[in-house]
């Protein structure tokens, strides 16, 4: 087996970390979430489960993954032996393999959006809901979007972990921060902005339900790319001189900032304009372009959103597909880019069904869902908590005890002092809360 190929910095392994993390949840949906969930209040409770649940479960990866230094479906093989634990890396594989395959339908609608709006043919429109609507509804231009959005994918995966990923998100990353500060900037000089700042940043407790709460769990928890062992491959690349429970709060407090960053670049000028902060999904392609139309030099401004919500969403791509190359190459480099080429190309097969969902195959329902719905549904409330809890299981009861110290303290200086609460965070309150969050989603499901 040739050497496995590693990161070449800290600051490349934190930025591709965080660019994992860093996607359609933090910019598409906890924004409408917020919206429908009271504002300042869902903020806050957002904040403090991700610093409870999601960073305590991004630290077991990243542990994982380097104190095994294989990628995820070998890391448990190698950690636990012969035993049931090994199935963590495949379910892991299975639910990137299906989430990739219809989060590149919506990856291919940014993408045909962002090429819209560089050539003004968003705005010119004139009607954003019979826009998404025409754009959803044409199958030879979602399977197309969804296609171009795969290519890239691949190529920047077939490069390899340094000149790819690393490289593609030491770009991404720094601009993603440039353009959503002069996004805010633009958004609070704007007439009765503050209406929306306050709707945001001060909390009304009163609007604060128990599936409030419940979503503000789920949204803290699925927005760190855990779960699935994306960042246990990530993490086997990682050199040992750096602090592993600093590196996970560095892409934790960064997952944060972006998301106040597009609520403080969304709310001020939907409630400017006087759209509805509840619009739900729709809030991206339907009530930005509307809000934007309104604006001096609107089409700009739009490109610029459209853009970095693109690289927010290729960065996450990047380690869903990743972590399937990686389970088949298991270190061989000389075969990752035929095998970046061959996974990605029956990704995009496998989400054709989805990428027509909208026109084509909208008829085609499975418990009264679309396929895109269903595989969604499948992915994100049944295998994500499934991987999810198990990996917290494992972590605080099957892997050897002295390997799990060895990596939180192994260059972690003073935050080493915060082991002994971070793994009784892993132990119980982590697993318990996961299945809180299963048994709410199922039993939604059947309603």
């Amino acid at each position: 087996m040739e050497k496995t190929e590693q990161w070449s910095s800290k600051i490349g392994f934190i930025l591709s970390s965080a660019g994992a993390a860093i996607g359609l949840g933090a910019i598409w949906k906890f924004p409408y979430v917020t919206g429908q969930s009271g504002g300042g209040a869902f903020l806050l409770l957002f904040i403090l489960f991700t610093l409870l649940i999601g960073l305590p479960m991004l630290i077991s990866e990243f542990i994982i993954g380097r104190g095994s230094g294989r990628e995820a479906v070998s890391a448990y093989k190698k950690l636990a032996p012969d035993s049931f634990w090994t199935a963590i890396g495949k379910i892991g594989v299975v639910g990137c393999f299906l989430l990739l395959s219809f989060y590149s339908v919506v990856g291919g609608w940014v993408l045909i959006y962002t090429c819209m709006a560089l050539f003004g043919n968003v705005i010119d429109d004139g009607d954003a809901g019979a826009l998404f609507g025409a754009v959803t509804g044409n199958p030879w231009l979602t399977i197309g979007g969804h296609a171009a959005f795969m290519l890239l994918n691949i190529l920047v995966i077939a490069a390899g972990v340094r000149n790819g990923i690393e490289r593609s998100s030491k770009y991404m990353m720094p601009m993603l921060f440039i353009f959503f500060i002069i996004l805010v900037v633009r958004s609070l000089t704007l007439d009765g902005a503050m209406e929306g700042v306050r709707f945001f940043l001060q909390p009304d407790f009163s609007k604060i339900t128990g599936e409030a709460v419940l979503y503000a769990l789920g949204q803290s928890f699925f927005s760190l790319a855990v779960g699935f062992s994306c960042m246990v491959t990530y993490s086997s690349y990682l050199n040992k001189d750096v602090s592993i429970p600093a590196s996970a709060g560095s892409v934790a407090l960064m997952n944060i900032f972006v998301s106040v960053l597009a609520g403080l670049a969304i709310f001020p000028v939907v409630f400017a304009f006087g759209f509805e902060p509840t619009e739900g999904p729709g809030l991206l392609f339907v009530v930005l372009p509307s809000v934007f139309s309104q604006l001096p030099f609107g089409e700009l401004f739009l490109f610029m959103f459209l853009l970095l919500f693109l690289f927010a969403t290729l960065t996450s791509s990047f380690s869903l597909l990743e972590i399937i190359t990686a389970a088949f190459t298991k270190g061989e480099q000389s075969s990752r880019k035929k095998i970046s080429w061959i996974s990605g190309a029956i990704v995009f097969l496998a989400g054709i069904p989805a990428a027509l969902s909208f026109s084509t195959l909208s008829d085609v329902l499975i418990f009264e869902r679309t396929v895109f719905d269903v595989t969604d549904f499948l992915v994100s409330n049944i295998l994500l908590p499934l991987g999810s809890l198990l990996i917290a299981l494992f972590i605080a009861w099957r892997m050897d005890k002295s390997l799990v110290k060895e990596q939180y303290y192994l260059s972690a200086n003073k935050m080493g002092s915060t082991y002994s609460i971070w793994f009784s965070l892993m132990r119980w309150v982590v697993p318990i809360t996961i299945v809180i969050v299963f048994v709410y989603t199922v039993s939604q499901f059947k309603q």
